[in-house]
């Protein structure tokens, strides 16, 4: 069962940051439909018989080395960001991310290419007008993008498919034919109900994912978490999957 709090603590964070003004979309799709985008040793993690796709959009804040005290680096790097990601499971049976494309607005990020994360350098804005949000962005390069506006409600006590939507406490990436892992520690997520006002995108299809969703998508709003630690990245060879 996937976890509402972290699954492991991140004693030696390779990164700090706050995640804040987070939009959750989820849409269902076939098993079959995801599966295909997915590389070799991780097979897709279905909830009511479908496979999710989150398009996540949010702000990553005050983004710092781990000897760098949060009130040091307040405001100082500060950039929006927006996932579209799935839900997998490794081959020992661990729960995490797949994701099927990550858009920055600060191009140093693309150093986590590096682990096969795919980042793509664009334009995005996030920003709040009386009661909605409002998300956009471009990609430099190609013409994927993106326009989201929700309405945030109220809190919620999050069901156990909002946790399974919303909880996950591991990445996983692909780099010269070997899957890394990248595990994540914070706070649980705080979750209000959410309405869509408009929603544009063309990511799904940029990543691969040409067929409609079996259904209308589902949507959370977050104020965010602070306090996110990600661990280093690791590889995950056959023999750690063996002794696991």
């Amino acid at each position: 069962m996937v976890a509402y709090g972290a699954e492991q603590r991140v004693r030696l964070p390779a990164l700090r940051a706050d995640w804040l003004t987070q939009t959750f979309v989820h849409w269902p799709f076939r098993p079959e439909a995801v599966q295909a985008l997915l590389p070799g040793g991780l097979v897709v993690d279905e909830y009511e018989g479908a496979a999710w796709v989150g398009l996540t959009p949010f702000v990553m804040s005050d983004v710092r080395p781990p000897c760098v005290p949060a009130s040091l680096a307040a405001g100082v790097l500060t950039f929006a960001e927006t996932n579209l990601r799935t839900y997998v499971r490794h081959r020992d049976g661990r729960d995490g991310l797949w994701f099927l494309s990550l858009e920055v607005a600060f191009p140093p990020m693309l150093a986590a290419r590096v682990v096969g994360a795919p980042y793509n350098p664009g334009t995005l804005h996030v920003s709040t007008e009386g009661d909605t949000v409002s998300y956009s962005g471009f990609r430099w390069i190609g013409d994927a993008s993106y326009r989201l506006v929700v309405r945030p409600g109220g809190p919620i006590e999050p069901t156990e498919r909002d946790v399974w939507l919303t909880s996950r406490w591991r990445a996983y990436t692909r780099r010269l034919g070997i899957l890394w892992e990248t595990p994540v520690e914070h706070e649980p997520w705080p979750l209000a109900d959410a309405d869509i006002c408009v929603l544009e995108e063309t990511l799904t299809a940029a990543a691969g994912l040409r067929e409609a969703p079996l259904g209308e998508p589902l949507v959370h709003f977050s104020e965010g978490v602070r306090y996110v630690r990600l661990g280093p990245s690791r590889p995950c060879f056959p023999e750690r999957a063996q002794l696991s």
